[in-house]
């Protein structure tokens, strides 16, 4: 589904092995839905390289993008589909800028996230950035959907 005249729109979310390891997979859903964003679809899984490779395929060659790929194979991650008006811009109004150092307070990152002094940010979430991004990330991580 695309961006429709209702603006109702689809992106993925994922939870990262940080928010996994931290217990906050709840927190963050919460966040989500009291929003008012409907979640369609939702799994836990430990991703494989192939799959990250994927999703990162614009970041390969950059000197960050191994310590990403080891991050992200590091354990478990939740990945979501939430679906809404306007739910990808919501989605990453909601989870703050990507240094959690910056982050303004009440978001997710803001309020749940710190620098952890690691080789690459680790930031709790994931939100698509664009409907073209987001079509492309939910069918790597959920295909067929």
């Amino acid at each position: 589904m695309t961006s429709t005249s209702t603006g109702s729109e689809r992106t993925l979310i994922l939870v990262k092995p940080d928010g996994v390891r931290r217990a906050l997979v709840g927190e963050i859903i919460a966040r989500v839905e009291a929003k008012g964003y409907v979640i369609s679809e939702l799994k836990m899984m430990s991703a494989d390289r192939s799959t990250l490779e994927a999703h990162y395929a614009e970041h390969k060659g950059k000197p960050f993008y191994e310590p990403l790929m080891e991050f992200m194979l590091s354990g478990p991650m939740v990945a979501m589909i939430a679906e809404g008006n306007r739910v990808i811009e919501g989605f990453r109004s909601l989870a703050g800028v990507t240094d959690p150092t910056l982050a303004a307070p009440g978001t997710i990152r803001g309020d749940l996230a710190r620098d952890q002094g690691t080789k690459v940010v680790q930031n709790l979430v994931h939100g698509s950035d664009s409907v073209e991004s987001a079509e492309r990330e939910i069918s790597i991580f959920f295909p067929k959907k």
